[in-house]
Parts: structure tokens; C-alpha cells; sequence
């Protein structure tokens, strides 16, 4: 493929990138690109949540999900390396691999025999996780295929990182929303003001270690704060 014609395919994929409703979906586009241009069997994305942890999503077959919660388990592996440290790993051949010596016999009996670990990182550098394509057999892997990888994986890292931005605010609007219902309830119910009845929700939560959006969830969902065992 012509450097114009790889040039104008990213460009097409940062769109679509930009228009996915979801991290996820966004993940899975990413996937099925990069194993169409660069001719991977399996594919996924390992992304870095909350605390460090290491999660697989948008996997193209189950293999991948078993080979990346190894990774987790044996703390090695390429897309754990990439992940945690933002460069590319490569392996063109896993039976000779020597730098996950635990992890890498497992592959093989996996029946993964190439690996490409591309890292994933936001604008200001945020660890955002790794692009992981496996090979069934042993496969020569270029530098032209490690830049080109690291090119899309770029417009990738960013468009993962707005999806994941757009989704914690849709979540703070929801809990937002379902908050102001419960306080509602709580108002009407006993006669309190807006802040009383935030107060009760917030003590609740407290008291019983519940998240204060899972406490207004069972209140409007049933009428009745968790375990009280009254209903209107």
C-alpha cells in the first residue's frame, strides 16, 4: 500500500474514531482496522483503568481476552509492557521469546505465535493503554509496520480518551438526575427541604459504605432506601 494510500485510511479512521458512541466501540474499531492493514489474526485493546488496572476490551476472539488476563496474572507480557511503559513490544517469534518467560510458553499453547504490542497514550501523555495484535505463526513484523501502527494508535489513544471523558459525564449527569429524584422522594415523603433530604442520602451512604448514586438508585427503583424494608 502507497504512504498516500495508508495516509488516507487513518485519516478515515480518525473519523469514525471521532464519531463512536463509546470507548468501547471506538476500541473495536480500532481492532478490525489494525488486524485488516497489518494482517493480524486476533486483536484487542488493553485499556488502564482506575488504580492501574489493566483491562481487555473489544477483543476479536477469546483467545486474545485468555492471553491479556495471563498478562495480568503473571504481571508480563507485551500488551502489560506496552501498557505500563508506552513503547511498542515486538515479538516475531514466541517459541524464542526470553523476556516474559513465564507468559510466553503460555501463548504458544494458546496457539499465539507473533506478537505487536503498540502503546496507547493521551494528549498530555496519560497512560491510556496498548492496541495488542497476535499472529498464529511466527511473522516477520517491520519497522514500516511499527510506525504504522504507532501512527493510528495515536488518532486511536485520543479518540478513546474523549470517548471515556463523554462517558463519565454522562454518568455524572445521570447520578446527578437520579440524585435529585431521591432527594424528591425524600421531600415529599417527610416533608424536608432540598438539603435535608440531601443530607439523609449522604449519611446513608456513609453509614452503610454505599455509593450515594446506588443509594438514590434503590430509593427511586423501589421507594425505599437499601434495607430499610419499607415501601410506599
Amino acid at each position: 500500500m502507497s504512504d498516500n494510500a495508508q495516509a488516507n485510511d487513518v485519516a478515515d479512521l480518525a473519523e469514525d474514531l471521532h464519531a463512536a458512541p463509546t470507548s468501547v466501540t471506538t476500541a473495536e474499531q480500532v481492532v478490525a482496522f489494525a488486524c485488516r492493514e497489518l494482517g493480524a489474526d486476533y486483536g484487542g485493546v488493553t485499556l488502564v483503568r482506575k488504580g492501574g488496572r489493566l483491562e481487555t476490551v473489544a477483543p476479536s476472539d477469546p483467545i486474545v481476552a485468555r492471553a491479556d488476563a495471563l498478562q495480568v496474572e503473571l504481571d508480563e507480557g507485551p500488551c502489560h509492557d506496552s501498557a505500563e511503559f508506552q513503547d511498542a513490544f515486538v515479538t516475531p517469534d514466541m517459541s524464542r521469546e526470553t523476556r516474559w518467560p513465564r507468559w510466553a510458553p503460555r501463548a504458544v499453547e494458546l496457539g499465539i505465535h507473533g506478537a505487536l504490542a503498540s502503546s496507547l497514550a493521551g494528549v498530555d501523555g496519560r497512560r491510556v493503554g496498548s492496541l495488542n495484535l497476535f499472529w498464529r505463526e511466527p511473522h516477520a513484523i517491520t519497522s514500516d509496520d511499527i510506525a504504522y501502527a504507532s501512527i493510528f494508535t495515536r488518532h486511536a489513544a485520543i479518540a478513546i480518551e474523549s470517548a471515556q471523558t463523554q462517558e463519565g459525564l454522562r454518568t455524572a449527569l445521570d447520578a446527578r438526575k437520579l440524585i435529585g429524584q431521591a432527594q424528591g422522594i425524600l421531600m415529599e415523603r417527610h416533608g424536608l427541604t432540598g438539603d435535608q433530604a440531601f443530607d439523609v442520602l449522604r449519611r446513608y451512604s456513609q453509614d452503610h459504605n454505599i455509593k450515594l448514586r446506588e443509594v438514590a438508585e434503590q430509593l427511586v427503583e423501589t421507594r425505599a432506601l437499601p434495607g430499610d424494608g419499607s415501601h410506599s
